[in-house]
């Protein structure tokens, strides 16, 4: 069985989450993509969305995201965003 992802979430001004996990789900420009140990190696752009980490030592996590990048190379995964405001994250949709 393969070893764990690396991860690291991290904002301009904070790491917002490290450890080790299971796998992580983010939301590129291409659409949603899903890492897992000995996936080929990625660099994307990030649209508005959620990055989702699973099967991390303390639980899953979640991190809504208005931009950002993702890189991944050897079950190595760093995630650089800007995360959402807390009033963006919580108004309302337009109607």
């Amino acid at each position: 069985m393969a070893g764990p992802l690396t991860v690291d979430v991290v904002a301009p001004d904070r790491v917002l989450w490290s450890g080790t996990a299971e796998r992580l789900v983010a939301p590129t420009v291409e659409g949603e993509i899903g890492l897992l140990t000995g996936h080929e190696p990625v660099l994307s752009v990030l649209r508005a969305g959620t990055v989702r980490v699973r099967g991390g030592a303390d639980g899953d996590a979640e991190f809504p995201i208005s931009s950002g990048f993702v890189s991944f190379d050897r079950d190595v995964v760093t995630v650089v965003v800007e995360p959402v405001a807390p009033a963006e994250a919580k108004a309302p949709a337009a109607h």
